[in-house]
């Protein structure tokens, strides 16, 4: 029993390092932090959708639709005119309103005579995440809910109104309204389609590059060490600060590679969506040369910082078996902010996950592309200079790291008087 007590001891002593749990740790908190945002969108998707409602009729099908819209949302504003439209939306904006509905004159006229009624939907999109569009799909199914209860009683009451009308006897007008551009016949259900279609490949293949390009450092780190090869390159007479740079260098060319690949594929991407789209190209939702130039820079950069990061976490590795774990939070890291990009806008974001989106660094060249499409340069520009400083610190850690041993040894605790530590076992100079 002690043989084996000493086994389990050994074992526990070599798994239970800060390389594995760290990892694990940081994982687990922004797991956190993304649980509690999207139970803030889920809070916000079940409380009744705010709105406003301008009922320009005044008739019993028409008060028959107020009646509806007041029972199952929350109306914060209420006229009888369409110059009070203004005043409306002005409103919304205050009080996080989604829609302002206008009921048209002779709405319940038109419908008893055989005619379709209009219901002006002016639409407040706040962001173009797939779970953004949660809250217009209730008021979508409240406007389906009311051409329903009309149908109903247009039966009810054995008029001789044209069938199809009785089974849609209303039809809607929509302009949408979102970052300050006006989208006259376009509901957020149907932009947020768009954007999708610009947007949805950009966020898969910036996770594969720095998926690929991190194994690569992290797995080379790894080998080297295993072959012994990292221990001849540090004896030789060549500063460790230069042996970084290289090292860093080569993996700045190999990132430079990647994103102009990255870049011609995407180009014909956008450029084959944007030819088969003239609703995009109506509303100048397309990028530019300028606008491709910004995002490559994005993406080098990031390439960069990954790369670095990937050479950090490969301090840490002891052999090509332990590299593979070591890839995994370089694999969330990218996972994490591709998900949210596709499901969530930056800006409807709460405060936490803002904070925890821009500060993970690979989620930049993911956003670029929607926020360059709105003219949005600033915050693509800070995210560059965010993403730069952060390969500026990493790269110089690493440097750090390179003069100590760690690289070897994988700890930089002093050692105890009388034993030679790995710089003098190896007769490593320091430079």
């Amino acid at each position: 029993m002690s043989a084996i007590g000493n086994i389990i001891k050994k074992e526990l002593k070599e798994l239970l390092t800060p390389a594995t749990f760290i990892p694990i740790i940081i994982i687990a908190a922004i797991y956190g932090s993304m649980g509690g945002s999207i139970q803030e969108i889920q809070k916000g998707a079940a409380e009744p959708p705010i709105i406003g409602v301008i009922n320009e009729d005044n008739s019993y099908l028409s008060n028959a639709v107020n009646n509806v819209l007041e029972t199952n949302a929350k109306v914060v504003f209420n006229s009888t005119s369409s110059d009070d439209i203004e005043s409306g939306l002005k409103t919304l904006n205050e009080k996080q309103g989604i829609a302002l509905i206008i009921i048209d004159k002779n709405f319940t006229s038109k419908i008893i005579n055989g005619k379709q009624a209009n219901i002006d939907v002016y639409w407040i999109m706040k962001g173009a995440g797939i779970l953004d569009s949660i809250s217009s799909s209730g008021v979508e199914f409240l406007l389906t809910v009311i051409n329903t209860n009309i149908s109903e009683q247009l039966i009810k009451s054995n008029t001789s109104t044209n069938a199809s009308v009785i089974l849609t006897p209303t039809q809607k007008i929509e302009t949408t309204y979102f970052k300050g551009k006006e989208f006259k016949g376009l509901s957020p259900n149907t932009i947020v389609s768009m954007l999708s279609s610009q947007s949805i490949l950009i966020p898969i293949i910036m996770m594969m590059i720095i998926i690929m390009a991190g194994g690569i450092v992290i797995t080379s780190m790894a080998l080297e060490k295993e072959n012994k090869t990292l221990e001849t390159l540090l004896t030789l007479p060549v500063k460790r600060t230069s042996i970084v740079s290289g090292k860093i260098i080569a993996s700045a060319i190999i990132g430079l590679l990647l994103a102009l690949i990255y870049m011609i594929g995407m180009s014909y991407y956008l450029q084959g969506v944007s030819q088969g789209s003239s609703i995009l190209g109506k509303y100048n939702l397309v990028l530019n040369t300028q606008d491709f130039i910004i995002i490559g820079i994005s993406l080098f950069m990031t390439l960069i910082a990954a790369l670095a990061l990937c050479m950090l976490l490969g301090t840490f590795a002891k052999n090509y078996k332990s590299a593979q774990t070591l890839t995994f939070p370089i694999t969330m890291l990218a996972l994490i902010p591709m998900f949210i990009t596709l499901f969530m806008d930056f800006d409807t974001l709460p405060l936490a996950g803002k904070v925890l989106v821009f500060a993970i660094p690979f989620s930049h060249p993911m956003m670029a592309s929607r926020a360059l499409i709105f003219g949005d340069y600033t915050f693509v520009l800070s995210g560059i200079i965010y993403v730069t400083i952060f390969a500026i610190v990493t790269i110089n850690i690493v440097v750090w790291i390179f003069k100590t041993d760690r690289i070897l040894t994988g700890s930089t605790r002093r050692k105890k008087k009388g034993r030679k530590s790995i710089t003098n076992m190896f007769k490593l100079r320091r430079f």
